[in-house]
C-alpha cells in the first residue's frame, strides 16, 4: 500500500521537460572529460570511413551542420523572450558570444571584418575545445578538427537567414573564415539605409 501511495506522489509531481530548461543552465551539467570522449568517438568514426585529411574535414564540418541545426532551433524554443537578429553585426555578435557560451562555455576571442572583402567576417579563437583533446599524427598534420565548429557556425547562420560557407583556418590559433553570399550583404546594406 506504501508503494502505490509513493507512485501516486510522485507521478503527481510536474515533471521538468528538458527542453523547456535554458541552455544557460545546461552548460555545468557536461564536463569535459565526457566532451572529449564524445568529439573523439566522432573523429575516429568520421576517420575509419574516409580515406583523405580534406575527406575527414569535409564529414565533421557536415556532423557539425546538423548539430548547429538542432542547436539553433533548441536555442529558439528554450529563449522564447530572445529575438532573431535581422542585421548582420547583431548576429555575427549573437554567435561570437551567446552561442558560443552555451557550446563551449566561453566566448569567442574577436570577430574581425576582412579589409579585402565586405564578404567575409573571422571569427577568432586562440584555443578550440575541440582541438584541445585531439593529438593529431604528423601525416595529418593540417587535420583541424575545427571544421566540426565550422560546421555548426554554417548552421547557425544560414537557418537564422544568414546563408554563408564557414571554413576552419590555423591562423591566430583557430580562424573561422566566414563568407556570406551577395545577397545577405545587400540586405544588410538596405537595412542601414532605412
Amino acid at each position: 500500500m506504501e508503494k502505490l501511495e509513493a507512485l501516486k506522489i510522485s507521478s503527481m509531481r510536474p515533471r521538468s521537460n528538458i527542453l523547456d530548461r535554458p541552455l544557460s543552465k545546461g552548460k555545468s551539467e557536461v564536463s569535459h572529460s565526457i566532451v572529449a570522449l564524445l568529439f573523439s568517438e566522432i573523429v575516429q568514426y568520421s576517420q575509419s570511413r574516409v580515406f583523405t585529411v580534406p575527406e575527414l574535414q569535409t564529414r565533421l564540418h557536415d556532423l557539425g551542420q546538423d548539430v548547429g541545426t538542432r542547436i539553433i532551433d533548441l536555442y529558439f524554443v528554450r529563449e522564447r523572450s530572445s529575438k532573431r537578429e535581422t542585421k548582420l553585426t547583431q548576429m555575427l555578435l549573437f554567435v561570437k558570444t551567446t552561442v558560443w557560451k552555451n557550446l563551449f562555455g566561453k566566448e569567442a576571442e574577436k570577430l574581425e571584418h576582412a579589409n579585402d572583402d565586405e564578404r567575409t567576417y573571422y571569427i577568432i579563437e586562440k584555443e578550440p575545445l575541440v582541438n584541445t583533446f585531439i593529438s593529431v599524427p604528423k601525416d595529418k598534420s593540417s587535420l583541424n578538427c575545427a571544421n566540426f565548429t565550422a560546421g555548426i557556425v554554417e548552421a547557425v547562420l544560414t537557418h537564422c537567414g544568414f546563408p554563408c560557407k564557414v571554413t576552419a583556418h590555423w591562423h591566430k590559433g583557430t580562424t573561422y573564415m566566414v563568407k556570406f553570399e551577395d545577397f545577405v550583404i545587400a540586405r544588410d546594406k538596405q537595412m542601414e539605409e532605412k
